[in-house]
């Protein structure tokens, strides 16, 4: 089992920004691709972005494509989520999720098929 643990989420304002960062203590976090998800009450998991194991490829949902960017850092085992313009609707519990064939020429976005989680982060997005 892989533990992740995520940091940085917080209350702002809308217009402003928030880094999300998730690590693998004592794991290499280089075996895996990496996403993450967000969820809010009532409502499934949904993806918000992806990066394939060695950062070369990265997936968005098509509402945070050009706000939010995903990276990572294979040497210091962080995938980080960089969030600007951030809007009242990005307000959710954000989970970092790892797994070993979720990201490909495509990305899994379904968050069944990913194997590893985090304990998730809140994120607020006042208007």
């Amino acid at each position: 089992q892989v533990r992740l643990v995520e940091s940085g989420g917080g209350l702002v304002q809308a217009g402003e920004s928030l880094r999300l960062s998730c690590t693998t203590p004592g794991r290499r976090f280089s075996s895996y691709a990496a996403a993450w998800f967000r969820q809010t009450p009532g409502k499934e998991r949904e993806f918000v972005a992806a990066v394939s194991w060695s950062g070369s490829r990265t997936f968005y949902e098509d509402s945070v494509e050009g706000r939010f960017t995903i990276s990572r850092d294979n040497v210091n085992n962080t995938v980080d989520l960089k969030m600007n313009s951030l809007k009242p609707d990005d307000t959710g519990v954000y989970y970092c999720a790892a797994d070993s064939s979720a990201v490909g020429a495509v990305v899994v976005t379904n968050y069944r098929q990913w194997e590893h989680w985090g304990q998730g982060t809140q994120v607020t997005v006042s208007s």
